[in-house]
């Protein structure tokens, strides 16, 4: 794979969810990804978390198996697993082995609670972490339950993507110093991080503890998304002066007086309402060419099925098509670094094919 990170091969010890998503991120990144599955596991050839893999299939109960790994990591410059605390050490993996094999690997370990900690071994998934970190109590609508944003704060923001960037901090001071180390990546910890800007809000007085009440939080009429009269949704995000001004000409409300309290949060409800009433009057399409690409802060809430049709995202690429699977395409992107198009992981890479397998 072309990319920044040609030339890196990374182990990835089979898993689901953000581990999976790192090595996705590294391997669109030009780095060699292979992938250790159990003997026996079916390729899923419709997974965009799993492209651009070499998959070899090894049985890690077995001394070949085993074996096998550290004739791989001898040769890698990390390796990822998300497992719980303990399992790669009762495997006879743990980084201490690894690391006598290949004293500058990487070990990039991915779990919801992290390595220590009271909630160490327990079972888990991204609810329960972003619960723990105080991110969850801020999603949802005032006097309504907490919501969970499916599962992109823990998993993937927190967790996958975090540890991805774990993963190429740690590779350049290997480079550097030829030591390698181990990354205790804990979607508990990377969620809080996330919600680094909210405690900034907090610590200044304006973000109050209350769900559904604040400015970013749909507490705030100009920061929220409506309902159109074809029963489609927009979304606005006129916070500053002069887009707040903005939205009230291309809506027609410049000359309603109401609309002059845009920062006074007593008045959110009352300016709520009107902009309720007002979006249902027209359907999505007629707001969008009222308010498409203007300073409103303005876009059409696009379902899945709509994302990869709009006129942006296809003049940029956003999503493509691979193996007659639709999928966001790698990011970001770079201005000397050309990345290889993904591939869809669909065989087993004999090449690498070990005795355990």
């Amino acid at each position: 794979m072309a990319g920044p990170l040609s030339g890196i091969r990374i182990i990835e010890l089979a898993g689901i969810g953000p581990a999976p998503f790192a090595g996705m991120m590294l391997a669109d990144h030009g780095a060699e990804v292979i992938r250790i599955e159990r003997p026996g596991a079916r390729l899923d050839a419709k997974d965009p978390l799993l492209r651009s893999r070499r998959v070899v299939a090894l049985d890690l109960k077995s001394a070949e198996g085993k074996a096998a790994v550290l004739d791989l990591a001898k040769t890698a410059h990390g390796l990822i697993e998300g497992f719980r605390p303990g399992v790669i050490e009762r495997m006879g993996l743990g980084p201490d082995v690894l690391h006598a094999a290949n004293p500058a690997l990487v070990v990039g370990r991915m779990t919801g609670w992290g390595q220590f900690g009271p909630y160490s071994q327990a079972a888990g998934h991204d609810i329960n972490y972003i619960a723990l970190a105080g991110a969850l109590h801020g999603y949802g609508r005032a006097g309504e339950k907490p919501t969970p944003p499916i599962n992109m704060v823990g998993d993937f923001g927190g967790g996958g993507m975090m540890l991805a960037f774990g993963m190429v901090s740690a590779l350049l001071h290997a480079q550097k110093t030829g030591e390698g180390q181990v990354i205790d990546c804990a979607m508990t910890d990377g969620a809080a991080t996330l919600m680094s800007m909210i405690w900034g809000f907090r610590a200044n007085g304006i973000w109050r503890n209350e769900r559904g009440v604040n400015l970013l939080d749909t507490g705030a009429h100009m920061y929220d998304t409506y309902e159109t009269s074809d029963g489609k949704w927009i979304s606005i995000g006129s916070l500053e002066p002069q887009f707040y001004a903005e939205l009230r000409v291309r809506a027609g409300l410049k000359d309603d007086p109401d609309f002059d309290a845009q920062m006074d949060s007593r008045q959110w409800p009352v300016l709520k309402a009107k902009l309720t009433a007002l979006f249902l009057t027209k359907t999505r399409d007629e707001w969008c060419a009222l308010m498409e690409m203007t300073d409103v802060c303005f876009a059409p809430v696009l379902s899945m099925a709509e994302a990869p049709r709009h006129p942006h995202n296809a003049a940029r690429q956003t999503f493509i098509e691979v193996d007659g699977v639709m999928q966001p395409a790698p990011a970001p992107r770079y201005s000397r670094t050309v990345t290889d198009l993904p591939f869809m992981t669909t065989k087993w890479d004999d090449q690498l094919k070990g005795s355990g397998g």
